[in-house]
């Protein structure tokens, strides 16, 4: 199914029947990462799964776009798809985006999995300090640029110009002001191998949300698909 929002068509799935899920799937991901959850309650629950703006089947938007702007997306696709106060499960970029629209919406519930949120400061990697080194002298900022091509996180690299700057954009917001007005309940699943989302950073964010839960487990960034029926198990019981 598709749906035109922002100027941008958007690719997206509906299915099942009951009070409504929404799933929010990872940067350069799509639908099919979180269709094994949603097929799992859709018996009891109406799904929604989209691909989210420059990823999968959805355009891409035409201008660098930030959290703020793909929160506004999402208000406009709910009400477009008819999604009721929602259980919200989002995957890294998605849940990062969940927790953005969750501070300022009612949902039902919230699920993050390996969501990075706050800005632990650490020391940077010897290719980030050459990248900001080169971008202050006079003349070689392009040279930075270049560069950030080749040596980058595999996202940057695989990204067009626009998504890079978007990709930018929202890995340097911190998201704890939001975080910490979401009253509803919210559990936190999470890889002990987690290398894009350190295991720390969820212990934080656990901290800081008013009714948060935290559940590690054995895995990676991916940790919600390796565990996926013991995460189900997890979920009933959780909604």
């Amino acid at each position: 199914m598709e749906v035109k929002i922002k100027d941008l068509t958007i690719h997206y799935t509906q299915y099942g029947k009951g009070k409504d899920i929404l799933l929010l799937h990872g940067w350069g991901q799509n639908i099919e990462m979180m269709k094994p959850l949603g097929d799992a309650f859709s018996d009891e629950y109406r799904i929604t799964i989209l691909d989210l703006p420059g990823f999968g089947k959805s355009e891409e938007p035409k201008e660098t776009w930030t959290i703020k702007k793909y929160n506004e997306m999402l208000e406009e696709f709910i009400k477009e798809t008819n999604v009721k106060k929602p259980i919200v499960m989002g995957h890294s970029f998605g849940g990062r985006l969940a927790i953005r629209y969750s501070a300022e919406h009612p949902i039902e519930k919230l699920v993050l999995f390996g969501s990075p949120c706050i800005r632990i400061q650490e020391e940077l990697p010897v290719t980030v300090r050459i990248l900001k080194s080169l971008k202050q002298v006079p003349g070689l900022n392009d040279l930075g640029e270049y560069m950030k091509k080749y040596i980058g996180s595999r996202d940057y690299k695989a990204a067009t110009p626009v998504m890079r700057q978007t990709l930018v954009e929202v890995v340097n917001e911190d998201l704890s002001k939001y975080a910490r007005e979401i009253e509803e309940p919210t559990l936190l699943i999470w890889g002990d191998q987690d290398t894009e989302a350190p295991v720390a950073e969820a212990k934080e964010l656990e901290k800081i949300m008013i009714d948060a839960g935290l559940i590690i487990l054995p895995g990676t960034h991916y940790a919600y698909l390796e565990n996926l029926p013991r995460v189900v198990s997890i979920l009933k019981s959780f909604l």
